[in-house]
């Protein structure tokens, strides 16, 4: 696998690796690359792989978002710090959207702010339990490129891109 389309520069390992094996919830590759093998949302309904979208041969981790009047899947790259999705184009960057469940059509839990940012966070589970300890963070405003993963409630990665006007 590439790392081409991975936003290394701001991608953080944050945490121990986690455990691999084909059941696993995450995997690692090239000792950095993360990828979201399983992920569920808040009533247990699989949100991997439902489409024939893939990244670089890996199954897209698709959502349902809603915003500006618009309603349709969104299909996320599984590769954390990859910044490539399909749906929704056009959609002004910064729009706050709504985050659903593609399965169920429920909202994905919220889990608040973190820091300063107006961005909200929602849950997407790495198990059918619906562990909090094992969740990834997805902000709700479009092109913020901010996520974080959570394995047995340690984190894993986190991926904070720099804001505009933030650089020095």
């Amino acid at each position: 696998m590439g790392r081409e389309n991975v936003d290394v520069d701001n991608l953080q390992i944050t945490g121990a690796k986690p455990s691999g094996g084909p059941e696993a919830s995450l995997s690692v590759h090239d000792e950095v690359i993360i990828v979201v093998n399983q992920a569920y949302g808040p009533d247990g309904d699989n949100i991997v792989g439902i489409s024939d979208v893939t990244f670089d041969g890996y199954p897209a981790v698709t959502l349902l978002v809603r915003a500006d009047g618009r309603e349709e899947q969104v299909h996320l790259s599984p590769i954390h710090g990859d910044r490539r999705k399909v749906g929704m184009e056009g959609l002004p960057e910064g729009t706050k959207c709504e985050l659903l469940c593609p399965v169920s059509h429920k909202p994905l839990p919220k889990v608040g702010r973190i820091g300063d940012s107006e961005a909200e966070y929602c849950a997407i589970y790495l198990t059918p339990k619906l562990d909090e300890g094992s969740m990834i963070y997805v902000s709700d405003t479009w092109d913020h490129h901010h996520s974080r993963i959570v394995d047995n409630n340690e984190m894993i990665s986190m991926w904070v891109a720099a804001e505009i006007g933030d650089e020095v």
